[in-house]
């Protein structure tokens, strides 16, 4: 970029001298750094409007001083050794005589410390990460450069914030096929963390209580506590959730909104069993509590076909349902959606056009391309294929590990994306070992609401973003641990 704003003292003259020196301070300020180039002085004169030939000698002053230097073809740019007499000026900033400016900011959420991203490790066994390269983007080019292409001027511009005509077509297609959803109204968003922040501004007082389960999703819990709700813990068992205790929660803390993963709960991959679901709808219709099912990694289920969602069988419209793009494509696209009753939509709606209009349009119209033309089904088979091939390859090394002496435990999920693994010893030292062996994975404590709850003892392994090999030169490091 050449372009620079330049602040000129007026009273300085001739009026090359004042050009000179503006850009001089731009140099000292760091506002210009070694070796960036300069406008031409055709651009600069015409900014400034003042002669070509001011600009000129304003340049040729600073070349004299040692600040720029003339390069053949090129024009001028920063030195990239400035003039000792004023190095320190460029080096440090200016002293003030004032302390900087003291913000004073709500109440934050706990967010994690900011440190060494999954990716960044060579063996990442995060819970939600799809494969990225095994996304087909050969496939998928063709239907965003068609949008870009013949692009549908209409749904460029400001308006229908619900979303892309053609996504949301499609959207209530695949819901009503595959997931049996249906008299929904769906609303676009950026990815389910947007939907869940909406959806607590919009249903959520100060105060207001919020039963989730225990261990669980943090982000979701961050977005409720934003909008000054009080988290309430479900007790859980081996096979979910404790239902007499949410019972007993539900008749007598006055619970606004119930935040469940019933499909390969998150973090414990456990399904919640039909029975189970139908008694959590009447008791929430009975107490006139609302439900957000939170369905992020539906599409991936191997053993059988997975249990409908509650919002499939929901006559009185008391059930949110979320999900998303991330783990189809990636997380990158940003992409999800809320499938609604209509009464809510409007307010959804309304509070999503104070924030932000409307997610992407463009990769909105080209995921809806996709799903018509039938790639997207395709590729799901051919991922959930691969995934599952992962899972039963995890499966064989963890058993393997058993056989050899090891004394860990863990259920074979029936789809999902990660397997909750029972080491029966100190999971947090495990998860600090691994990182230290270049291996990402979490600890136990990282999903409790309650951190008294923490027995230390499980840690959740992610297999879909792997290749077989890695997961198997990932385990031997982190299983090294055992033979300090």
């Amino acid at each position: 970029m050449k372009t620079l704003s330049l602040t000129l003292d007026a009273q300085l003259k001739p009026q090359f001298l004042r050009i000179a020196r503006a850009i001089r301070s731009a140099i000292h300020t760091g506002q210009l750094k070694a070796k960036e180039p300069l406008p031409s002085a055709r651009q600069l004169a015409g900014q400034l409007q003042v002669n070509r030939h001011t600009i000129m000698a304003a340049y040729q002053e600073l070349v004299a001083q040692g600040w720029l230097e003339s390069v053949e073809r090129k024009g001028y740019r920063v030195v990239d050794h400035f003039p000792i007499e004023s190095s320190r000026h460029a080096q440090a900033p200016v002293a003030v005589s004032q302390a900087k400016f003291q913000w004073q900011l709500a109440p934050q959420p706990a967010i994690a410390k900011a440190g060494k991203a999954a990716h960044e490790y060579r063996y990442n066994f995060a819970g939600g990460h799809p494969d990225i390269a095994a996304f087909p983007f050969h496939e998928f080019k063709p239907f965003m450069s068609d949008c870009l292409s013949r692009p549908d001027s209409k749904t460029l511009s400001y308006g229908n914030n619900s979303g892309n005509p053609k996504f949301i077509e499609q959207i209530m297609t695949y819901l009503r096929r595959v997931r049996s959803i249906t008299n929904k109204d769906i609303i676009s968003v950026n990815g389910s963390q947007e939907a869940l922040y909406i959806i607590s501004r919009v249903l959520l007082q100060p105060g207001a209580k919020v039963a989730v389960e225990s261990l669980g999703y943090r982000p979701a819990w961050n977005a409720f506590e934003t909008a000054g709700a009080e988290l309430v813990a479900i007790k859980q068992h081996a096979g979910g959730i404790d239902m007499d205790h949410l019972t007993e929660l539900i008749s007598s803390r006055s619970i606004s909104l119930i935040y469940l993963t019933p499909l390969h709960q998150y973090p414990t991959t456990v399904t919640l069993p039909v029975h189970e679901r139908n008694r959590i709808y009447r008791l929430a219709a009975a107490h006139n509590v609302a439900i957000v099912e939170d369905d992020y990694d539906h599409e991936f289920h191997y053993s059988s076909q997975p249990l409908a969602p509650l919002a499939a069988d929901d006559p009185l419209g008391l059930v949110i349902y979320l999900s998303t793009f991330s783990k189809i494509m990636f997380p990158g696209c940003r992409i999800g959606f809320i499938a609604v009753d209509a009464s809510l939509a409007p307010a959804l709606i309304n509070y999503r056009s104070v924030m932000n209009h409307k997610p992407n349009v463009l990769m909105q119209e080209a995921i809806g391309r996709w799903m018509q033309e039938g790639a997207f089904e395709r590729h799901l088979r051919r991922t959930t294929k691969l995934y599952q091939q992962r899972r039963d390859h995890l499966v064989s090394e963890l058993q393997q590990y058993q056989q050899g002496g090891l004394d860990i435990d863990f259920n074979i999920p029936a789809g999902g994306m990660a397997i909750w693994l029972d080491v029966k010893r100190d999971a947090s030292e495990l998860e600090q070992y691994s990182q230290s062996q270049d291996v990402y994975l979490l600890a136990e404590a990282h999903f409790h609401l309650k951190p008294e709850n923490n027995r230390n003892r499980y840690v959740r392994l992610g297999f879909a973003g792997m290749k077989p090999a890695q997961i198997t030169e990932g385990l031997a490091r982190v299983f090294s641990f055992f033979n300090r």
